[in-house]
C-alpha cells in the first residue's frame, strides 16, 4: 500500500478480490433463481398431477353414479377408494311445451316425440299419466346459419302415429310429410317448403321450421284433441350426411315424459365432475314408417 497525500490506492490484489467476490455474489444469485424456479416448478408439477387424479377420480365416480342410476340403484353411494357420487334422476321435458331435443342427427336418423306416457313397464298409457292433445305442431331443424342452398342442407320428414280410435291400437294409421329448404331439389323430390326464416324454441335457434296442422295431415280432430289419439312423432333428417344437425319441437300444451336426464356428481378430495346424460324412450322400428299388420292380416297403408 502506498498513500499518496490522504489518498489511498489499492493494490492490484485487493482488486481482484473485490472482482472475485462479485462474481461470487452473481453466481449464487443467478443459481439461487434457477433453484427456486426448479423448486417451484416441481411444486406446480407435483399440485397439477394431484388435482388431475383427484379429477380423473372424480369423473369416475360420477360415472358409476351414471351405472347405477341406469339399474335403479341408490342415489349416492361411496366408492371402495373413497370417492363419493350424488345422483339426481328426473324426467325430459315431462310437462313442457318446448323440446330442444338432445341428440342430434345424421342424415337418415330418426327420434321420436312421444305424446302418450310410458309406463315403469315400458308399456305406453294415459292411466294416471299425462298424455297430450292439440292441433299443432312446430317444426325447427338445422344448425343456425345453415346455408339453405347447399347440398347438405338438411330435409326433415315427419310421421305422425296415431289410434284412429283412441286408446285402440288396433286403429293405429300413419300419417307423414316431408320439409325441403333446398328450393332446387323440391323440384325433384316433391318436398314441401318450410315457414319463412329462422326458428327458434327455448332459446336455441334452428336455420328452418315449419308449423304443421294435424288436420293438414288427414288425422281427424276427434283423434289430436283426444288424450292417447296421437301417439308419436318420428322426426328423421335427409341429405345432411357432412354433419349431424339440431332439431326442436314445440306442441302448445304440455307433453308427456320423452326419457330420463340423469345427473351425476362425483367428488375426489377438493375436486368435483359433474356428467349428465340423456336417456330417451326408445323409437320405434322403422316398418311402422310405411304399414301396419293387423291381427286379420289384412295390410294397410
Amino acid at each position: 500500500e502506498e498513500q499518496i497525500g490522504k489518498v489511498r490506492v489499492m493494490t492490484a490484489q485487493e482488486t481482484n478480490r473485490g472482482q472475485a467476490l462479485v462474481i461470487i455474489l452473481l453466481v449464487l444469485a443467478v443459481a439461487s433463481t434457477i433453484v427456486l424456479s426448479l423448486i417451484s416448478r416441481t411444486t406446480t408439477d407435483i399440485a397439477i398431477t394431484t388435482k388431475e387424479k383427484e379429477a380423473s377420480r372424480a369423473f369416475s365416480a360420477a360415472e358409476a353414479g351414471v351405472e347405477e342410476a341406469l339399474v335403479g340403484g341408490p342415489s349416492s353411494g361411496t366408492l371402495p377408494s373413497g370417492e363419493t357420487y350424488q345422483v339426481q334422476v328426473g324426467a325430459v321435458a315431462e310437462g313442457a311445451t318446448d323440446f330442444p331435443i338432445p341428440q342430434k342427427l345424421l342424415a337418415g336418423e330418426t327420434l321420436p316425440v312421444w305424446f302418450v306416457s310410458h309406463a315403469d313397464n315400458g308399456t305406453l298409457t294415459c292411466s294416471g299419466k299425462p298424455c297430450f292433445a292439440g292441433s299443432t305442431i312446430k317444426l325447427c331443424w338445422g344448425d343456425e346459419g345453415t346455408d339453405p342452398n347447399s347440398s347438405t342442407a338438411p330435409a326433415l320428414e315427419v310421421v305422425v302415429l296415431y289410434a284412429a280410435t283412441p286408446g285402440d291400437y288396433r286403429t293405429i294409421q300413419v300419417a307423414r310429410t316431408p320439409y325441403d329448404p333446398n328450393s332446387a331439389r323440391r323440384s325433384s323430390n316433391n318436398f314441401s317448403a318450410p315457414d319463412p326464416g329462422s326458428c327458434t324454441i327455448s332459446g336455441v335457434n334452428y336455420a328452418f321450421g315449419k308449423t304443421v296442422n294435424f288436420s293438414d295431415l288427414g288425422i281427424p280432430s276427434s283423434v289430436y284433441n283426444t288424450a292417447n289419439g296421437l301417439q308419436t312423432a318420428r322426426l328423421r333428417l335427409f341429405y345432411n350426411t357432412d354433419s349431424s344437425h339440431s332439431v326442436g319441437v314445440n306442441v302448445g300444451n304440455p307433453l308427456p315424459a320423452q326419457g330420463t336426464r340423469i345427473e351425476s356428481t362425483g367428488l375426489a378430495e377438493e375436486s368435483t365432475r359433474k356428467i349428465e346424460v340423456f336417456e330417451l324412450y326408445p323409437d320405434l322400428p322403422p316398418i311402422f314408417d310405411f304399414a301396419v299388420f293387423g291381427g286379420s292380416g289384412d295390410l294397410t297403408k
